[in-house]
Protein backbone atom coordinates (compact mmCIF):
# COMPACT_ATOMS: atom_id res chain seq x y z
CA UNK A 1 0.00 0.00 0.00
CA UNK A 2 2.74 2.17 0.43
CA UNK A 3 2.90 2.95 -3.04
CA UNK A 4 -0.60 3.32 -3.57
CA UNK A 5 -0.40 5.99 -0.84
CA UNK A 6 2.53 7.57 -2.52
CA UNK A 7 0.58 7.71 -6.04
CA UNK A 8 -2.52 9.11 -4.35
CA UNK A 9 -0.56 12.18 -2.48
CA UNK A 10 1.03 13.00 -6.23
CA UNK A 11 -2.44 12.49 -8.11
CA UNK A 12 -3.72 14.83 -4.98
CA UNK A 13 -1.07 17.49 -5.45
CA UNK A 14 -1.23 17.68 -9.09
CA UNK A 15 -4.90 18.07 -9.04
CA UNK A 16 -4.82 20.66 -6.60
CA UNK A 17 -2.00 22.64 -8.36
CA UNK A 18 -4.79 22.24 -11.43
CA UNK A 19 -7.42 23.27 -9.99
CA UNK A 20 -5.42 26.66 -8.24
CA UNK A 21 -4.84 27.40 -12.04
CA UNK A 22 -8.47 26.76 -13.58
CA UNK A 23 -10.10 28.86 -10.77
CA UNK A 24 -7.30 31.81 -10.46
CA UNK A 25 -7.84 34.48 -7.71
CA UNK A 26 -8.61 38.32 -8.85
CA UNK A 27 -8.82 41.68 -7.64
CA UNK A 28 -11.61 42.27 -9.71
CA UNK A 29 -14.94 44.00 -7.68
CA UNK A 30 -16.51 39.81 -7.89
CA UNK A 31 -13.65 38.76 -5.96
CA UNK A 32 -15.51 38.22 -2.80
CA UNK A 33 -17.11 35.17 -4.42
CA UNK A 34 -14.35 34.26 -6.11
CA UNK A 35 -12.50 33.98 -2.86
CA UNK A 36 -15.45 31.96 -1.48
CA UNK A 37 -15.29 29.23 -3.92
CA UNK A 38 -11.90 29.06 -3.85
CA UNK A 39 -12.21 28.74 0.01
CA UNK A 40 -14.07 25.68 -0.55
CA UNK A 41 -12.46 24.52 -3.44
CA UNK A 42 -8.92 24.48 -2.17
CA UNK A 43 -9.89 23.54 1.29
CA UNK A 44 -8.33 20.29 1.76
CA UNK A 45 -10.68 17.11 0.80
CA UNK A 46 -10.19 13.55 -0.52
CA UNK A 47 -10.04 14.49 -3.96
CA UNK A 48 -11.82 10.42 -4.62
CA UNK A 49 -13.36 11.68 -7.63
CA UNK A 50 -10.39 12.89 -9.65
CA UNK A 51 -8.25 10.73 -8.30
CA UNK A 52 -10.15 7.93 -10.44
CA UNK A 53 -10.30 9.92 -13.14
CA UNK A 54 -6.60 10.21 -13.78
CA UNK A 55 -6.13 6.43 -12.57
CA UNK A 56 -8.68 5.38 -14.86
CA UNK A 57 -7.06 7.80 -17.66
CA UNK A 58 -3.79 5.83 -16.80
CA UNK A 59 -5.16 2.48 -17.30
CA UNK A 60 -5.84 3.49 -20.69
CA UNK A 61 -2.90 5.37 -21.68
CA UNK A 62 -4.09 8.59 -22.21
CA UNK A 63 -2.30 11.49 -20.68
CA UNK A 64 -2.60 13.74 -18.24
CA UNK A 65 -3.04 16.70 -20.56
CA UNK A 66 -6.26 15.65 -21.99
CA UNK A 67 -7.63 14.20 -18.77
CA UNK A 68 -6.66 17.09 -16.47
CA UNK A 69 -9.83 19.46 -17.53
CA UNK A 70 -12.23 16.71 -17.15
CA UNK A 71 -10.39 16.26 -13.45
CA UNK A 72 -10.50 19.52 -12.37
CA UNK A 73 -14.45 20.03 -14.08
CA UNK A 74 -15.37 16.94 -11.92
CA UNK A 75 -14.21 18.25 -8.77
CA UNK A 76 -15.42 21.81 -9.18
CA UNK A 77 -18.78 20.31 -9.86
CA UNK A 78 -18.87 17.97 -6.83
CA UNK A 79 -17.47 20.91 -4.51
CA UNK A 80 -20.63 23.03 -5.80
CA UNK A 81 -22.64 20.12 -4.47
CA UNK A 82 -20.72 20.65 -1.18
CA UNK A 83 -21.22 24.00 -0.65
CA UNK A 84 -25.19 24.05 -1.62
CA UNK A 85 -25.31 20.90 0.40
CA UNK A 86 -24.88 22.89 3.86
CA UNK A 87 -27.15 25.59 3.53
CA UNK A 88 -29.57 25.78 5.41
CA UNK A 89 -32.20 25.39 3.01
CA UNK A 90 -30.48 21.80 2.43
CA UNK A 91 -28.82 19.79 5.46
CA UNK A 92 -27.95 22.72 7.05
CA UNK A 93 -24.28 22.21 8.19
CA UNK A 94 -21.13 24.60 9.40
CA UNK A 95 -18.53 22.55 9.37
CA UNK A 96 -17.10 20.62 6.24
CA UNK A 97 -13.56 19.43 5.76
CA UNK A 98 -12.50 20.63 9.39
CA UNK A 99 -13.15 24.41 8.58
CA UNK A 100 -16.45 26.42 8.67
CA UNK A 101 -18.71 25.88 5.82
CA UNK A 102 -19.03 28.45 3.16
CA UNK A 103 -21.98 29.85 3.77
CA UNK A 104 -21.24 30.43 7.72
CA UNK A 105 -17.53 32.03 6.09
CA UNK A 106 -18.98 34.23 3.80
CA UNK A 107 -22.67 34.54 3.75
CA UNK A 108 -25.44 32.66 2.62
CA UNK A 109 -25.71 34.47 -0.85
CA UNK A 110 -22.05 34.27 -1.68
CA UNK A 111 -21.97 30.90 -0.51
CA UNK A 112 -24.70 30.57 -3.57
CA UNK A 113 -22.86 32.62 -6.22
CA UNK A 114 -19.83 30.43 -5.35
CA UNK A 115 -21.38 27.05 -6.31
CA UNK A 116 -22.72 28.69 -8.75
CA UNK A 117 -19.69 30.21 -10.50
CA UNK A 118 -18.03 26.40 -10.03
CA UNK A 119 -20.73 25.07 -11.72
CA UNK A 120 -20.58 27.24 -14.72
CA UNK A 121 -16.58 27.08 -14.74
CA UNK A 122 -16.71 23.10 -14.82
CA UNK A 123 -18.34 23.84 -18.49
CA UNK A 124 -16.32 26.50 -19.25
CA UNK A 125 -13.10 23.85 -18.95
CA UNK A 126 -15.29 21.25 -20.81
CA UNK A 127 -16.05 23.75 -23.68
CA UNK A 128 -12.68 25.10 -23.89
CA UNK A 129 -11.12 21.31 -23.88
CA UNK A 130 -13.53 20.97 -26.96
CA UNK A 131 -11.68 23.78 -28.86
CA UNK A 132 -7.66 22.54 -28.49
CA UNK A 133 -6.93 21.07 -31.50
CA UNK A 134 -3.78 18.86 -30.13
CA UNK A 135 -5.53 17.42 -27.09
CA UNK A 136 -4.82 13.85 -28.61
CA UNK A 137 -8.36 12.53 -28.58
CA UNK A 138 -10.61 13.32 -31.10
CA UNK A 139 -13.54 15.83 -30.80
CA UNK A 140 -16.21 13.34 -31.07
CA UNK A 141 -15.09 10.95 -28.38
CA UNK A 142 -14.37 14.99 -26.23
CA UNK A 143 -17.89 15.85 -26.55
CA UNK A 144 -18.82 12.09 -25.60
CA UNK A 145 -16.58 12.84 -22.28
CA UNK A 146 -18.65 15.85 -21.32
CA UNK A 147 -22.19 15.06 -22.22
CA UNK A 148 -21.56 11.81 -19.83
CA UNK A 149 -19.88 14.47 -16.96
CA UNK A 150 -23.37 16.83 -17.55
CA UNK A 151 -25.85 14.05 -17.02
CA UNK A 152 -24.35 12.60 -14.05
CA UNK A 153 -24.16 16.18 -12.51
CA UNK A 154 -27.94 16.71 -13.72
CA UNK A 155 -31.72 15.59 -12.52
CA UNK A 156 -30.67 12.01 -13.31
CA UNK A 157 -27.60 11.63 -11.13
CA UNK A 158 -26.64 14.29 -8.12
CA UNK A 159 -29.50 16.68 -8.47
CA UNK A 160 -32.03 14.27 -8.65
CA UNK A 161 -30.31 12.21 -5.92
CA UNK A 162 -30.51 14.80 -3.83
CA UNK A 163 -34.01 15.94 -4.95
CA UNK A 164 -34.56 12.16 -2.94
CA UNK A 165 -32.26 12.60 -0.17
CA UNK A 166 -34.67 15.27 0.88
CA UNK A 167 -38.06 13.60 -0.02
CA UNK A 168 -36.62 10.69 2.13
CA UNK A 169 -36.21 13.28 5.32
CA UNK A 170 -40.13 13.54 5.31
CA UNK A 171 -40.70 9.50 4.54
CA UNK A 172 -38.92 6.02 5.19
CA UNK A 173 -36.76 5.05 2.11
CA UNK A 174 -36.37 1.07 2.00
CA UNK A 175 -33.68 -0.57 0.93
CA UNK A 176 -34.34 -0.68 -2.84
CA UNK A 177 -34.98 3.34 -2.56
CA UNK A 178 -32.02 3.94 -1.04
CA UNK A 179 -29.43 2.44 -2.92
CA UNK A 180 -30.88 4.42 -5.56
CA UNK A 181 -31.06 7.59 -4.15
CA UNK A 182 -27.22 7.22 -3.41
CA UNK A 183 -26.32 5.61 -6.97
CA UNK A 184 -27.72 8.96 -7.99
CA UNK A 185 -26.53 11.50 -5.12
CA UNK A 186 -22.95 10.34 -4.90
CA UNK A 187 -22.51 7.37 -7.34
CA UNK A 188 -23.47 9.46 -10.38
CA UNK A 189 -20.46 11.73 -10.28
CA UNK A 190 -18.04 8.43 -9.21
CA UNK A 191 -19.31 6.72 -12.39
CA UNK A 192 -18.54 9.56 -13.91
CA UNK A 193 -14.98 9.85 -13.02
CA UNK A 194 -14.18 6.13 -14.32
CA UNK A 195 -15.99 6.14 -17.24
CA UNK A 196 -15.36 9.38 -18.83
CA UNK A 197 -11.60 8.42 -19.54
CA UNK A 198 -13.30 5.14 -20.97
CA UNK A 199 -15.18 8.00 -23.65
CA UNK A 200 -11.93 9.67 -24.06
CA UNK A 201 -9.90 5.97 -24.95
CA UNK A 202 -12.55 4.53 -26.71
CA UNK A 203 -13.22 1.35 -24.78
CA UNK A 204 -15.08 -1.72 -26.06
CA UNK A 205 -18.51 -2.74 -24.37
CA UNK A 206 -17.24 -5.41 -22.23
CA UNK A 207 -14.65 -2.72 -20.40
CA UNK A 208 -17.25 -0.06 -19.88
CA UNK A 209 -19.98 -2.86 -18.66
CA UNK A 210 -16.60 -3.65 -16.22
CA UNK A 211 -15.97 0.10 -15.24
CA UNK A 212 -19.40 0.78 -14.58
CA UNK A 213 -20.03 -2.48 -12.39
CA UNK A 214 -16.86 -0.93 -10.19
CA UNK A 215 -18.23 2.47 -9.90
CA UNK A 216 -21.39 0.99 -9.07
CA UNK A 217 -20.10 -0.81 -6.40
CA UNK A 218 -17.67 1.70 -4.92
CA UNK A 219 -20.03 4.65 -5.10
CA UNK A 220 -22.47 2.63 -3.08
CA UNK A 221 -19.56 1.50 -0.49
CA UNK A 222 -18.55 5.22 0.00
CA UNK A 223 -22.18 6.02 0.95
CA UNK A 224 -22.38 3.15 3.49
CA UNK A 225 -19.18 3.50 5.15
CA UNK A 226 -19.90 7.50 5.42
CA UNK A 227 -23.48 6.44 7.18
CA UNK A 228 -21.53 4.36 9.10
CA UNK A 229 -18.82 6.93 10.20
CA UNK A 230 -21.72 9.23 10.73
CA UNK A 231 -22.44 7.31 13.51
CA UNK A 232 -19.60 5.88 14.81
CA UNK A 233 -17.01 8.40 14.54
CA UNK A 234 -16.61 11.83 16.43
CA UNK A 235 -16.94 15.37 14.69
CA UNK A 236 -12.83 15.49 15.13
CA UNK A 237 -12.01 12.91 12.84
CA UNK A 238 -14.59 13.54 10.46
CA UNK A 239 -13.93 16.84 9.84
CA UNK A 240 -17.93 17.61 9.93
CA UNK A 241 -20.92 17.36 12.00
CA UNK A 242 -20.92 13.52 13.21
CA UNK A 243 -24.25 12.15 14.08
CA UNK A 244 -26.18 14.53 12.04
CA UNK A 245 -28.09 12.47 9.64
CA UNK A 246 -29.39 10.87 12.66
CA UNK A 247 -30.60 13.49 14.23
CA UNK A 248 -32.32 14.78 11.48
CA UNK A 249 -34.44 11.96 11.03
CA UNK A 250 -32.73 11.32 7.40
CA UNK A 251 -33.06 7.56 5.88
CA UNK A 252 -29.38 6.20 5.99
CA UNK A 253 -28.07 2.58 5.77
CA UNK A 254 -27.55 2.67 9.59
CA UNK A 255 -30.73 4.85 10.75
CA UNK A 256 -32.80 2.19 8.53
CA UNK A 257 -31.02 -0.98 9.10
CA UNK A 258 -28.75 -0.54 11.61
CA UNK A 259 -24.98 -1.09 11.91
CA UNK A 260 -24.66 -4.76 11.38
CA UNK A 261 -26.72 -4.54 8.26
CA UNK A 262 -25.56 -1.93 7.05
CA UNK A 263 -21.61 -3.05 7.49
CA UNK A 264 -23.17 -6.38 5.30
CA UNK A 265 -24.14 -4.34 2.96
CA UNK A 266 -20.66 -2.95 2.51
CA UNK A 267 -19.02 -6.14 2.47
CA UNK A 268 -21.25 -7.27 -0.62
CA UNK A 269 -20.47 -3.68 -2.21
CA UNK A 270 -16.89 -4.38 -1.74
CA UNK A 271 -17.05 -8.06 -2.64
CA UNK A 272 -19.00 -6.66 -5.81
CA UNK A 273 -16.15 -4.19 -6.34
CA UNK A 274 -13.38 -6.58 -6.35
CA UNK A 275 -15.25 -8.71 -8.81
CA UNK A 276 -15.12 -5.95 -11.27
CA UNK A 277 -11.78 -5.43 -11.01
CA UNK A 278 -11.07 -9.04 -11.77
CA UNK A 279 -12.60 -8.76 -14.78
CA UNK A 280 -10.64 -5.85 -15.79
CA UNK A 281 -7.64 -7.61 -15.13
CA UNK A 282 -8.53 -10.92 -16.82
CA UNK A 283 -8.87 -8.02 -19.85
CA UNK A 284 -5.61 -7.64 -19.76
CA UNK A 285 -5.89 -4.74 -17.58
CA UNK A 286 -3.44 -3.14 -14.93
CA UNK A 287 -5.63 -2.36 -11.65
CA UNK A 288 -3.26 -2.56 -8.73
CA UNK A 289 -4.34 0.87 -8.29
CA UNK A 290 -7.89 0.16 -7.92
CA UNK A 291 -7.59 -2.67 -6.00
CA UNK A 292 -5.87 -0.97 -3.03
CA UNK A 293 -8.63 2.08 -3.70
CA UNK A 294 -10.78 -0.29 -3.07
CA UNK A 295 -9.54 -1.43 0.16
CA UNK A 296 -8.51 2.31 1.13
CA UNK A 297 -12.31 3.21 0.40
CA UNK A 298 -13.11 0.61 3.06
CA UNK A 299 -10.54 1.51 5.79
CA UNK A 300 -10.61 5.10 5.57
CA UNK A 301 -11.49 6.97 8.73
CA UNK A 302 -13.36 10.45 7.40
Amino acid sequence: MTSFHSSLETYRRDIGNALDAAFPATGAPESRVVEAARYSLLGGGKRIRPVLLLASGGMFGLSPDALVPYACALEMIHTYSLIHDDLPCMDDDDLRRGQPTCHCQYGEATAILAGDSLLNRAFELLFENCTISDSGVVLPLRIRAASRMAQAAGIHGMIGGQALDLRYEQEPADEKALERLHRMKTGALIEASLLVPADLADAAPPTLAALFRYSAAIGLAFQIRDDLLDATASTETLGKTAGKDANAGKSTYVTRFGLARAQDLLSNAISEARDAISDLSMAGYVTGFFQDMTAYLLERKS
